[in-house]
């Protein structure tokens, strides 16, 4: 159950990060459901890959690269799917800080509310 609610207000983070954001187009409500479960996909199967082979320019860039990676998800995600699309990367860094402070401040209220 609270990886389905989850999963749908993932979606709804990433219908406003469209709103907020020009270069940011999703379709629908459906469309932002499978682009957040892309981007999870993404996150869990190839960004731990990319994290290890980018250490050595994560550590003297002092983690800012971990932005870099981050940003190179959400494009990855809008490049592949046809109801999401991020129009450059400069437009992906931003979507990708702000979809991450969502999700962040979604994650804080979900794990307050489960440990009541």
């Amino acid at each position: 159950m609270k990886l389905i609610l989850t999963w749908l207000l993932a979606a709804c983070a990433l219908l406003l990060v469209a709103n907020f954001l020009p270069g940011v187009h999703v379709q629908g409500f459906g469309s932002a459901m499978i682009a957040a479960a892309v981007i999870g996909l993404l996150n869990v199967l190839v960004r731990p890959i990319l994290v290890i082979l980018t250490l050595p320019v994560t550590i003297v860039t002092l983690g800012l690269f971990l932005f870099v990676i981050n940003a190179l998800m959400f494009w990855a995600a809008g490049s592949i799917l046809a109801g999401f699309q991020v129009s450059g990367f400069w437009t992906a860094l931003l979507g990708s800080l702000i979809y991450s402070a969502l999700m962040l401040v979604i994650s804080m209220a979900m794990q307050s509310l489960l440990s009541r």
